[in-house]
């Protein structure tokens, strides 16, 4: 038998990399972990967590965030992350897999009710790994989360430098970690995350 080549410029074949990881199983349930972003600027989310983000879509995770309709996604792509227009991703919120973790700029809990509920009701749900960034001002969030931070890997200084570059910001320094607020559930694969050595 004869084995047969295939171009993957035909119509009919689908590259590796455009394959959906998300609809790979029918039940809804997906095969890598999920994280969704929620933040109100690319920029924001680029300089305060974007070597996190990078480290883990390394890891393996589907990393979507949720940002305006309208923002140049070009950073998010230089970091490997998907890219999903913030009111749709309220709107569509009961039709897609509750993600594995939910990141949220602090920012938007004092702006946009829609942010500040989807936190709170993430935080009362076991199984989903929270976690913020920025200034917490509010007592309900601290007396739940604790400072964290991520010790970002070289490859994603790199790629967070180049990521700022596109959103801007080419001569902002890139640090060794970030330091979030976050509730840990222990179930992601990586424990990137570790308790921060000065407080937020």
């Amino acid at each position: 038998m004869v084995a047969r080549s295939f171009d993957t410029t035909d119509a009919g074949v689908q590259a590796v990399g455009e394959v959906d990881q998300t609809q790979l199983r029918s039940d809804g349930l997906g095969i890598r972990y999920r994280l969704e972003v929620v933040t109100p600027s690319v920029l924001e989310v680029v300089a305060d967590a974007g070597g996190w983000l990078f480290d883990r879509v390394m890891a393996g995770w589907d990393v979507t965030v949720c940002i305006a309709d309208n923002a140049d996604t070009r950073p998010l792509r230089i970091l490997g992350t998907q890219t999903l227009g913030l009111d749709h991703a309220f709107v569509s919120l009961d039709d897609r897999p509750r993600p594995h973790a939910l990141a949220v700029a602090t920012d938007l809990l004092g702006s946009d009710l829609r942010a500040r509920q989807r936190l709170l009701k993430d935080l009362d749900h076991s199984l989903t790994e929270v976690t913020l960034w920025g200034e917490v001002r509010s007592a309900e969030f601290t007396a739940r989360t604790d400072s964290v931070e991520h010790r970002l890997s070289d490859a994603a200084r790199v790629f967070k430098a180049h990521a700022l570059a596109a959103a801007g910001a080419p001569d902002a320094s890139v640090g060794c970690t970030e330091t979030f607020r976050s509730r840990l559930v222990g179930c992601p694969s990586v424990a990137d995350l570790v308790p921060a050595s000065g407080q937020l």
